[in-house]
């Protein structure tokens, strides 16, 4: 395989010349009301559909311009902040909680709440002779694109894959939220063995833990978690569990829903959109330009060292060489990110416990600096907020969660807001997704092959 790439790196490189040559399209010639994107062009999003499920309110618009406002992420009408917080006070998991919410639009009753537990619970094991066939004999050195297979693969070990029915639907709902995890802490323990030459370990299943206790259990090799661990990541879930019907993931699974294909095509594709570095493996980008100004500054405490490193990331002449600093900047949030407000509250105490207190107050100082260096380098002049990814691998860290389930997990948590947005889709919208674009191509007269 190798040696056929390399023999036809040549031809490979005259292809992508004549690809190039006769694809690009010049931006300039987007004088037309054409939304690339789907953007506005004050960076909005195009007004595509309506939803009962999620609202992200990040600003206002005040005589035609964006004006900034503290950010709010509501499901099902409930604000994000009351949600988190009627959990707390009660130090309980509420991430099952926050999934019958987003599926069913109101908040569950005690009865309501442990029944549901108990079905998620009974639904976490894969079907027999999946993760042997599917998993542990196809592995993949990126976990999201295992998980993306193997939800796909599920279409194969479901009776009626392709009843749209609410009933079914709404079952294969519950049997994904439920299975995913497993399908994750799987692919992660066969990634360890074929690609990072580390044992496997397997735990036998456990009933009755809630799905931020089940993950922990799984992935660590003692199986061994605090509370105060498992309540952490359960705030991780919730956070992520759902983000409006324009994020890229959620977005898709609605036009593949419109098209009434089934669920497992839906949330594979989700999964994939997921993975992206423009989406949710963005994290990744977070981190490593975090670990560029943690060994490039000396002194964490000195806030002119860290603006000196960011100025030379801003201008390019550090970190990826793209000018960003990463973690920085919503597309809708202007003056906070209220998941990052509330990670960075609730995360505190043990990131110093674990000793991670000096890297969380740098990434508070970042948090700081970043707006006024992005405004003197780049003449960003927008109000500018870290977003949730400037803390969530810090606090993942600080969970003993390696790297390359950060986004996985992401994907874990997001999975109620798929599935409650595809039912949403299915049952009361009925016509498929399909935008319009405009063509600028030239027309060509078609030529004879004997006088090309």
């Amino acid at each position: 395989m190798n040696e056929t790439r390399e023999f036809s790196r040549t031809t490979l490189e005259d292809l992508c010349e004549e690809l190039q040559k006769n694809t690009s399209i010049d931006a300039s010639r987007n004088k037309t009301e054409v939304k690339r994107g789907l953007r506005n062009s004050d960076g909005s999003g195009v007004m595509a559909g309506l939803t009962k499920v999620c609202n992200v309110h990040g600003y206002v618009m005040n005589e035609g311009e964006k004006a900034p406002v503290p950010g709010r992420l509501i499901y099902r009408g409930i604000d994000i902040y009351d949600l988190v917080d009627g959990c707390q006070k009660e130090g309980r998991f509420g991430y099952e909680e926050t999934v019958w919410l987003l599926l069913f639009g109101k908040l569950p009753t005690k009865a309501q709440l442990e029944g549901f537990q108990s079905l998620l619970s009974s639904y976490r094991d894969l079907p027999e002779y999946f993760a042997e066939d599917t998993i542990l004999k196809a592995p993949s050195p990126n976990i999201m694109n295992k998980m993306a297979r193997a939800v796909l693969t599920l279409y194969s070990y479901d009776d009626n894959p392709d009843d749209t029915s609410m009933q079914n639907n709404l079952q294969q709902s519950i049997q994904l939220i439920a299975s995913v995890p497993t399908i994750m802490s799987y692919a992660y323990q066969v990634k360890r063995r074929y690609y990072d030459n580390d044992n496997m370990v397997f735990h036998p299943f456990k009933d009755g833990l809630s799905t931020s206790e089940s993950i922990l259990y799984s992935l660590r090799d003692d199986s061994s978690y605090t509370r105060e661990e498992a309540l952490l990541l359960d705030l991780c879930l919730i956070l992520h569990a759902e983000h409006g019907g324009g994020n890229n993931s959620t977005f898709t699974t609605r036009v593949l829903s419109s098209s009434g294909t089934d669920i497992y095509s839906a949330i594979g594709a989700a999964i994939g959109s997921l993975k992206g570095p423009r989406h949710g493996g963005a994290n990744a980008k977070v981190t490593e330009m975090q670990n560029a100004v943690k060994q490039n500054v000396k002194n964490w405490e000195d806030e002119e060292e860290v603006r000196a490193f960011l100025m030379k990331i801003a201008r390019g002449e550090a970190g990826d060489g793209s000018g960003l600093i990463y973690g920085m900047g919503h597309a809708v949030y202007t003056m906070s990110d209220p998941r990052a407000v509330l990670l960075k509250k609730t995360a505190y105490p043990l990131a110093e416990k674990q000793g991670f207190g000096p890297e969380f107050r740098l990434l508070e100082t970042i948090e700081k600096l970043a707006p006024d260096v992005l405004a003197e380098v780049r003449g960003i002049d927008k109000t500018l907020c870290a977003n949730v990814d400037m803390y969530s691998g810090l606090v993942y860290r600080a969970l003993r969660i390696p790297p390359e389930l950060f986004t996985p997990i992401f994907a874990v948590a997001r999975m109620a807001g798929w599935c409650a947005h595809r039912m949403e889709e299915l049952y009361t919208c009925r016509r498929i997704i399909r935008p319009a674009y405009k063509s600028v191509m030239p027309e060509q007269p078609y030529v004879a092959i004997s006088d090309r």
